[in-house]
């Protein structure tokens, strides 16, 4: 599918308020992309359908978790705002005949992280973060931090993320936990190198 077939499709499912936010995720992608070094157009297909699912019926999402054996099961004890991620990679593959595994995966993850984040991951992540419609304290440091360490840039969303559902009582869904600490480690890791 081309760019224009996918943003027709992903704006039938979406508010407008929702559409604008696809279409700074989209730009803030390809910008990272080009910056980091990671493929574009894969950053912006990633960015078009990473929130297609974003408005579907709790119980449709549930259903779809169910049914799914690459979905953990575990997902449906956690906040259902991490749900739309995993099946709307199931989605993009089953019904938009997306097959490239790098953009299933920036989709994937793109609200919970994972360890190892491959760049297309942390680009669609990031951007998701930081595109210009989000409004909330912290953004504008972030947006800075974005410029000069896309690393350093996640591992802080990461820690606003764990702090803001902390401080809420919620759950923190495992890979989150797992995405800060191993962007960490891997930070760590080069300063000893260097």
């Amino acid at each position: 599918m081309d760019r224009e077939k996918l943003l027709a499709a992903v704006k039938q499912q979406v508010t407008d308020h929702r559409y604008q936010h696809i279409l700074g995720v989209m730009e803030t992608s390809i910008q990272l992309a080009r910056q980091y070094g990671a493929n574009e157009k894969k950053a912006e297909i990633a960015a078009i359908l990473h929130d297609y699912c974003k408005f579907w019926p709790e119980d449709k999402l549930r259903k779809i978790i169910k049914r799914t054996p690459q979905i953990p099961k575990d997902l449906l004890d956690y906040d259902k705002e991490l749900w739309h991620a995993p099946v709307g990679a199931e989605v993009a593959k089953q019904e938009l005949g997306i097959q490239d595994e790098k953009i299933l995966n920036a989709i994937r993850y793109h609200t919970s992280g994972r360890e190892r984040m491959k760049k297309l991951e942390k680009v669609v992540c990031l951007a998701d973060y930081i595109e210009p419609n989000r409004i909330f304290p912290g953004v504008e440091e972030l947006r800075e931090l974005a410029k000069q360490d896309m690393d350093a840039a996640l591992i802080k969303a990461f820690g606003n993320t764990i702090t803001f559902l902390v401080n809420r009582g919620k759950k923190v869904y495992p890979l989150t936990v797992m995405a800060r600490n191993s962007l960490l480690s891997e930070k760590n890791a080069i300063r000893r190198t260097d």
